[in-house]
C-alpha cells in the first residue's frame, strides 16, 4: 500500500491550491484520512481530517480557508485550500488508516510530501 500526494506549488498570499492524495495497493478499506503539515523548524501539525462517513475536522488556523473530502471509489483524499497566508507554507502529508487485504490490523500509511509555499 502506498500513497502519493499531489499538487503542492508556489502561490501567492490569498491564492488557491488543491492537494490530492490518492492510495492505491491491496486495499480492504479505508477509514481516517487526513492531511498534515511541517513548516520548517516546526513540529508536524494536523491539518483536517476526514471519515469514511464523511465527518470532518479541522484545526483552527485553517477553519473557513479550507476544505478536505475523499472520493471513496478512488481511494483519494482532497485538500482545497482558499485563502492561503505565508503562515501556511509548508510540507504538507497525507494520512490515511487502512485495512489491507487478508489483514486484520488498521496500519497507518503516510505520503511522501507536496511542498506548499505562499508568497507574501
Amino acid at each position: 500500500v502506498q500513497l502519493q500526494a499531489f499538487g503542492g506549488g508556489l502561490v501567492q498570499a490569498g491564492g488557491s491550491l488543491r492537494l490530492s492524495c490518492a492510495a492505491s495497493g491491496a486495499i480492504f478499506s479505508i477509514n481516517t484520512m487526513g492531511w498534515y503539515r511541517q513548516a520548517p523548524g516546526k513540529q508536524r501539525e494536523l491539518v483536517a481530517t476526514i471519515t469514511s462517513g464523511g465527518s470532518t475536522n479541522y484545526v483552527e488556523s485553517v477553519k473557513g480557508r479550507f476544505t478536505i473530502s475523499r472520493d471513496n471509489a478512488k481511494n483519494t483524499v482532497y485538500l482545497q485550500m482558499n485563502s492561503l497566508k505565508p503562515e501556511d507554507t509548508a510540507v504538507y502529508y497525507c494520512n490515511a488508516n487502512i485495512r489491507r487485504v487478508g489483514v486484520l490490523d488498521i496500519g497507518k500509511y503516510w505520503g511522501q510530501g507536496t511542498e506548499v509555499t505562499v508568497s507574501s
